[in-house]
C-alpha cells in the first residue's frame, strides 16, 4: 500500500517540485552524457543487452512524484521507516515502468535520500551549501542509514557481490552519508567547471574520478575483481593524464568504452554517484 502523502502548502509544494524537476533532470543528464564507459547512452546501450535510453527514460518519468514526496518528507522530519516505504513504493513505480528491469534502484536511494536531505535543511532555514546537506543527512538519518547498509536484502546481485568480494554499492556509501558524492564526484565536477572546460567535461571529470576511487558492486558482479581492477586502473589513467584537460581526452574515452563493452562492465554505482553530484551542483551555493 503506498505512503501516505502529508499535505503540502503551496510554498512547500513549490520546492518540492522544483527538488524533483532537477533531480529527474540530474538522472537525464547522466543518461544523455557520452562518452561514457560501459553505460547506456542515447548514443548506444554500452554493456547492456536488456536496456536501452527508453527504458531509463521510462523509469525517469515514473519517479518524479517520488523526488518531490521524499524532499516534503525530509522538510517534515519523517523517519527513517517512512522514507524508506517512500523508496520502496518509487522502485515498485519503476520495475512497472520497465518490465522489471532495475535502471534506478540505487539512484533512488541516493537522490532520495539527499532530496530528504535538502528539504530538512530548507525547513530549517540553512543555506542550502553541499556541507550543510551533508550534516543534515548525517544529523537525521545516519544511525538509520548505517543499520539499513547491514540489513540489505539477501539476493540482489548488489549484496552478492558485497558477499563474494567485499565491495560496496550504494547501501555502503549510504552508511557513510555518500562521501563519495561530496568529497570525489562534487568537488571534481567543480574544479572543472571553475577551469572553464564546461559542464559535459566536469561531468564526464566527475564520473571518471568516482570510477577511480569507489568500489563499485555493479563492475563486480560483472567483472569480478579483475574486472573492478581494470575499470579503476583505466579510470586512474584517465584523470593521471589531466582528465578532460588533456586535447585527447574523448578519444581515451571511447576507447575506454569500447574495452568496458568488449569485457561486459558497466559502473552503475558510478553513473548514480554521478547523478547525485549532478543534483546537489544544481540545488547548492557552495
Amino acid at each position: 500500500m503506498p505512503a501516505p502523502r502529508p499535505a503540502a502548502v503551496p510554498g512547500e509544494r513549490a520546492f518540492c517540485q522544483r527538488i524533483a524537476r532537477l533531480a529527474v533532470r540530474s538522472l537525464y543528464a547522466e543518461l544523455v552524457l557520452y562518452p561514457k564507459p560501459g553505460l547506456v547512452s542515447l548514443v548506444d546501450n554500452g554493456s547492456h543487452a536488456d536496456m536501452t535510453a527508453a527504458t531509463f527514460l521510462r523509469s525517469m518519468f515514473a519517479l518524479r512524484r517520488f523526488f518531490s514526496d521524499i524532499t516534503h518528507a525530509g522538510m517534515h522530519d519523517a523517519p527513517f521507516h517512512a522514507l524508506k516505504r517512500l523508496g520502496i513504493d518509487a522502485e515498485a513505480r519503476m520495475l512497472r515502468a520497465t518490465a522489471g528491469i532495475n535502471t534506478h534502484r540505487g539512484a533512488i536511494f541516493c537522490l532520495g535520500m539527499l532530496c530528504a536531505a535538502i528539504g530538512r535543511c530548507h525547513a530549517s532555514g540553512a543555506a542550502l551549501t553541499a556541507g550543510r546537506v551533508h550534516a543534515t543527512l548525517l544529523d537525521g538519518w545516519g544511525r538509520e542509514l548505517g543499520a539499513h547498509s547491514v540489513d540489505a536484502e539477501a539476493h540482489s546481485n548488489g549484496s552478492r557481490a558485497r558477499s563474494a568480494y567485499a565491495a560496496s554499492g550504494a547501501r555502503e556509501e549510504g552508511a557513510r552519508g555518500f562521501p563519495s558524492v561530496f568529497h570525489v564526484g562534487l568537488p571534481a565536477l567543480r574544479r572543472t567547471l571553475d577551469a572553464g572546460r564546461g559542464m559535459r567535461a566536469a561531468r564526464i571529470d566527475a564520473l571518471f574520478a568516482l570510477m577511480a576511487r569507489i568500489s563499485d558492486t555493479n563492475v563486480y558482479h560483472r567483472g569480478g575483481p579483475e574486472g573492478a581492477s581494470t575499470v579503476r586502473r583505466q579510470a586512474r589513467a584517465f584523470v593521471a593524464r589531466g582528465g578532460t584537460a588533456s586535447p585527447d581526452w574523448e578519444a581515451r574515452a571511447r576507447a575506454c568504452h569500447r574495452d568496458f563493452v568488449a569485457a561486459r562492465l558497466s559502473p552503475g554505482g558510478a553513473a548514480d554517484l554521478l547523478g547525485a553530484a549532478c543534483l546537489l551542483q544544481a540545488v547548492t551555493v557552495g
